[in-house]
């Protein structure tokens, strides 16, 4: 009997990217991102414990990231019918017009995907993951799997660095600094946390969360109006904090926030591990 590969198997692009260290940096960056969309962050916001659960939204974000790049195909399909079916009651409240919208509006669901997979790959591959044009073009086009489960159509979905670059630039005049990316900024840099926690999590955590804001396009740090670290910095900065993490035993790194990575390799064989040998 076949082993499930899940979707997209151990020769893919996604696969092997999604294993690596700074993918943490992605996952953050990405939010900023996604907040320079007045209605995506007004959907968040207004549907969100995050700023009650600080880590709560970010785990399930990345166990779910997890689970479809991992998980059976069976399992993630059931995962993406129970996270259509959230998205399906939720609406957002338009700040400037007051007008109700669906948080599952295409459009939203669109930017959401793009803004998350091009800050994956981007953050990767300044910290060090040795993707090409084409590895990176490939990974798009394999996304295109994963917007299917949210419920986009793969055909409207950029497929390509390039496509993927003519979207943010026809997106742009659409998106700006409003309270609710501010809200997002200040809790990416510092999440509430108790006061036991407040000093440490100052010293540990603030300079990774202003690292993560610092990978974002120059186009978006300058939407956001807000400094960020010199171009080279981040990037020495990105490197420097995959290596570290790459110094972290692979079953205990890959056990958090779940453990789809490892229960691929359970059942794939540990030929399967993620490794930049493994790309197409």
């Amino acid at each position: 009997m076949a082993v499930d590969p899940g979707l997209f198997g151990p020769n893919s692009v996604t696969w092997n990217l999604h294993g690596d260290p700074a993918m943490w940096l992605g996952g953050v960056c990405s939010l900023y991102l996604q907040a320079l969309h007045p209605r995506a962050v007004a959907g968040v916001v207004q549907n969100s414990i995050f700023l009650k659960d600080p880590f709560g939204r970010l785990s399930r974000t990345a166990s779910f990231v997890g689970l479809s790049t991992y998980g059976t195909r069976d399992d993630v399909h059931e995962a993406a019918a129970r996270v259509r079916r959230i998205h399906q009651a939720l609406k957002g409240r338009d700040q400037d017009t007051g007008e109700k919208f669906p948080v599952d509006d295409p459009e939203l669901l669109l930017w959401v995907h793009c803004a998350e997979v091009a800050s994956f790959a981007s953050a990767t591959v300044r910290a060090g993951f040795p993707a090409t044009r084409a590895h990176l073009d490939q990974y798009f086009h394999e996304q295109r799997r994963s917007a299917e489960l949210v419920g986009l159509s793969a055909d409207d979905v950029p497929g390509s660095v390039g496509e993927m670059a003519d979207y943010f630039s026809a997106m742009k005049p659409q998106l700006r600094r409003t309270p609710d990316a501010d809200l997002v900024y200040e809790f990416l840099h510092a999440p509430p946390m108790p006061p036991w926690l407040r000093l440490p999590m100052r010293v540990g955590y603030r300079p990774l969360g202003h690292l993560s804001y610092s990978l974002l396009p120059d186009w978006a740090i300058r939407l956001y109006g807000r400094p960020a670290y010199p171009e080279a910095g981040a990037t020495s900065g990105a490197q420097a904090f995959r290596l570290a993490l790459s110094a972290i035993p692979k079953r205990l790194r890959w056990s958090v926030p779940s453990r789809h990575l490892l229960d691929a390799i359970a059942r794939l064989g540990r030929s399967a591990t993620p490794r930049p040998a493994l790309l197409p």
